[in-house]
């Protein structure tokens, strides 16, 4: 293997987003997976891009930067290849006491920047005929996007030019005399020079960080989501299934489990349609470590919140479930940057369940950070070395 200027661990989202960046800033780019493209968290997700679950601050400013680079992305890239949709997002709230909650975000959210508009609950019907009537109201979110998230990392990696190598474990990372990057050892006993390391290692940043001798304290937070047949199916149409869902809907308490430290098993409802007229249904979270299991009162809740919110879900088949594992950091900010005991290498991972959004605002600033050119955000906050 070439002696690359920036070897980059992880070729989900981030990592692709990363090497897209620092390519087209001039840099000669080598990207290692140990699966494949997207195989991991990117993989296992919905291609959320929203910025209706962020709170005002730093996360809120990445959101918002990360919007502007995926227009332009699809703009260069075709938004029909990365199945790049601006559907928007509804959330609603089913009581008066969580639309007042919702409310008072959306205010907070309008202050910085987002387009948020209150939606009355005889409106609801407007923007989504099939809702379950009695709901309290909602706000609906015209900047939400969807993206292909395996199709987007694909092609943001072919399109940087970066040299791909998938199935490659990254044993070691080697450091010279001065403390600092000198090489990346793989499973196969290949070592590949270079000066700069970029962990986005997701899930597995943390360790990925300790082969270099550096802490990060990720962890891993698992997630169901249910995938339905197409409601374009003839046997759909048959039982008299409408369909599709317009946006993104989701119940206003899925804000406050984005952001809740709470270990044990947390539910609430996120319905959406896809290009291929599947519905997905989630979500769920839960410190688990990497238990791959698959518990059946978990996916029957699921199933029971989308159809209170969608009835006529009630007549639709579930095809399929999947899991997946969110990058969790304590603050739930994600680290970007250099690590402060190890020259030469940067992290960009810990985003938990909104690296898809992130990953182009996250791939600017690491390119910026290598190249000492003016950061798309300020950096400070998400500076690894905040952990210790």
């Amino acid at each position: 293997m070439s002696r690359p200027d920036v070897v980059i661990v992880g070729a989900g989202m981030v990592g692709a987003a990363c090497a897209y960046y620092a390519a087209r800033n001039g840099l000669r780019v080598t990207v290692l997976d140990r699966a494949s493209v997207a195989g991991g968290t990117t993989g296992a997700g919905e291609g959320n891009v929203l910025v209706s679950d962020r709170q005002p601050g730093p996360e809120m400013d990445l959101t918002l930067c990360s919007l502007r680079l995926w227009r332009e992305i699809g703009d260069e890239l075709g938004r029909g290849p990365i199945e790049l949709e601006p559907k928007g997002g509804l959330v609603v709230a089913s009581t008066p006491e969580s639309l007042s909650a919702l409310r008072e975000l959306a205010a907070r959210q309008r202050r910085a920047g987002v387009e948020a508009v209150e939606v009355a609950a005889g409106d609801l019907s407007r923007y989504e005929p099939h809702l379950a009537p009695g709901l309290a109201g909602g706000v609906h979110y015209p900047q939400d996007m969807q993206v292909q998230p395996m199709l987007a990392a694909a092609r943001l990696l072919a399109a940087s030019g970066a040299t791909v190598h998938c199935g490659v474990e990254v044993r070691g990372i080697e450091r010279d005399a001065a403390g600092g990057v000198a090489a990346v050892v793989t499973g196969a006993g290949d070592r590949i020079g270079t000066r700069t390391v970029v962990n986005a290692a997701g899930v597995w940043g943390g360790q990925v960080a300790a082969l270099a001798g550096a802490h990060l304290p990720v962890a891993p937070r698992r997630g169901f989501i249910l995938v339905t047949e197409p409601l374009s199916s003839a046997s759909a149409a048959a039982r008299g299934v409408v369909g599709p869902i317009r946006h993104k809907v989701y119940s206003a308490d899925y804000v406050s489990t984005v952001v809740s430290d709470d270990a044990a098993l947390q539910t609430s409802t996120v319905v959406e349609s896809t290009r291929a007229g599947t519905v997905l249904i989630g979500s769920s979270r839960e410190r688990v470590g990497f238990d791959r299991s698959y518990p059946l009162p978990v996916l029957r809740r699921l199933a029971t919140q989308a159809v209170a919110l969608f009835p006529f879900l009630a007549e639709v088949s579930v095809l399929r479930t999947y899991l997946g594992f969110r990058p969790y950091l304590p603050d739930h900010l994600p680290a970007i940057g250099p690590d402060p005991k190890v020259p030469g290498l940067y992290h960009a991972c810990g985003h938990e369940g909104a690296g898809i959004g992130l990953a182009p605002a996250t791939g600017a600033l690491i390119a910026a950070q290598l190249t000492g050119g003016e950061p798309p955000v300020d950096p400070y906050p998400f500076r690894p070395e905040r952990f210790g």
